[in-house]
């Protein structure tokens, strides 16, 4: 989707430069029609040298140039970015922001043309291609502009289209959900080590199970609870486990999580 367009990513820090490598592994863009910026020249360099990117000195010359402008910043950066590009933004040039509690509507509002403003929220397992991404349009954008959209993270995970009114709960769910389950996962680890297993087997088996468990839900489509039902025998070991995650919470505890998660989701554009 991607071959014949120049993209230029918008503050290319972590995110950025995942998403910039999984593009090129996937061969969805080449390296030489891909720009970036970042807060220093020294970062611009090292993308440059590491991934054959091209360099910008400015957000408002790396948007000129672009197909596809891709804002990676930090929330709290937005309105300063689109400060620097709003003029130079015009269809049919396609602007897509990872920024988190950003609506497409304050995007489109400090631009000064009716540009195509796709919202993304990815998650940092993209980076071994693993990522779970939500995406919606804002006013202008088409259904065209979503299989480009489509196409950018389909290249590090899966996807999934969603109203907006839903992206500060994508937020709390899918981004701050991998750090619940390295929780969950650390846990498991100690778990096994106070049964006696060695800490190296004990996080291999944790993480590998976790992940595991997640495959079976994603390529069965099962409901997780009948999941459950097949692992759990009458008057198991499993049933017995189950008890005790009921009794300390955890259920409630991870509902928990993401609905504070998701709250704080609404407040980083002011913060």
């Amino acid at each position: 989707m991607l071959n014949d367009r120049s993209l230029a990513v918008l503050g290319a820090g972590k995110l950025g430069e995942t998403l910039i490598r999984g593009l090129l592994d996937a061969g969805v863009v080449s390296a030489s029609r891909v720009t970036v910026t970042a807060a220093h020249a020294g970062r611009v360099e090292k993308l440059r040298a590491d991934l054959g990117v091209r360099g910008a000195a400015s957000n408002l010359e790396a948007t000129r140039g672009a197909d596809l402008v891709l804002l990676a910043v930090k929330p709290q950066q937005v309105p300063l970015v689109l400060s620097e590009i709003r003029g130079a933004l015009k269809p049919p040039q396609i602007l897509v922001s990872v920024a988190a509690s950003v609506s497409t509507g304050f995007i489109e509002k400090h631009l000064d043309h009716p540009v195509p403003v796709i919202r993304a929220m990815p998650n940092t397992p993209a980076l071994l291609k693993q990522g779970m991404t939500a995406i919606c349009p804002g006013t202008h954008a088409r259904p065209e502009h979503l299989e480009i959209a489509r196409s950018i993270f389909g290249a590090v995970g899966r996807t999934v289209t969603v109203d907006e009114k839903h992206m500060d709960a994508v937020t709390g769910l899918s981004a701050s959900g991998p750090a619940f389950i390295y929780i969950v996962i650390e846990s498991l680890a100690e778990g096994g080590v106070k049964v006696g297993l060695p800490r190296d087997v004990a996080t291999e088996l944790a993480a590998q199970t976790v992940l595991g468990a997640g495959a079976m839900v994603l390529e069965t489509g099962e409901h997780p609870a009948k999941l459950k039902d097949l692992v759990t025998t009458p008057a198991g070991c499993t049933i017995d486990g189950i008890l005790e995650l009921e009794e300390g919470g955890l259920r409630v505890t991870l509902i928990k999580a993401v609905v504070r998660a998701t709250q704080r989701a609404k407040e980083l554009l002011e913060s």
